[in-house]
């Protein structure tokens, strides 16, 4: 049993006999009572998300995962496929594990994934990926007064605001954690 002082982003608790992954966390030390920690869980099996605050002096049970070094294949609509990159065994993810993160895979992409009794609960990716832009609309002349964004397509499908001077075929760095241009990056 672990204290609530060693809750962090992603880690995994025991809930309510179930695996959780913590979402959000955050630690508050009032002026006056015993301080506490507010979470934001995500039931790893089902998906939903729920609130739960732990005193100071709670005990905490974190579950041991499993972690196994995944490549992108490919996906039919409903599973995204990857193959274990030690056993070479394929594994499919239902789309409410990705989630999100589904936006950023690219085939041939490598990915950690975390396995809890043979099922895969959360996947974790890079926290900057490089994708191509596929398709993006000309500047419009006189835009260029202030921090005027543009949304261009990348070769994953996926749509984010970028600079107006981004054009087709630039490779960009995009944040997966907020989903949002960070840089140009080098070709």
């Amino acid at each position: 049993m672990a204290t609530v002082n060693d809750i962090s982003k992603e880690s995994v608790l025991m809930f309510k006999g179930e695996p959780h992954i913590v979402v959000e966390f955050q630690h508050v030390n009032p002026g006056k009572g015993s301080s506490f920690v507010r979470t934001r869980l995500k039931n790893a099996r089902s998906g939903k998300v729920l609130d739960n605050t732990y005193k100071a002096a709670e005990t905490v049970e974190f579950v041991d995962l499993e972690r196994r070094n995944l490549q992108y294949t490919y996906n039919d609509g409903s599973k995204w496929h990857f193959m274990d990159n030690a056993t070479y065994e394929e594994i499919s993810i239902p789309k409410e594990v990705l989630a999100e993160k589904a936006n950023y895979l690219k085939e041939g992409q490598e990915i950690m994934g975390w396995f809890y009794e043979g099922e895969c609960l959360n996947v974790v990716l890079p926290k900057k990926m490089v994708l191509k832009v596929t398709e993006a609309f000309d500047a419009v002349k006189g835009d260029s007064s202030g921090n005027i964004t543009k949304e261009v397509t990348l070769e994953t499908g996926y749509k984010v605001k970028a600079p107006i001077f981004i054009k087709e075929g630039d490779l960009l760095s995009i944040n997966t954690e907020t989903g949002e241009y960070v840089e140009r990056a080098n070709q």
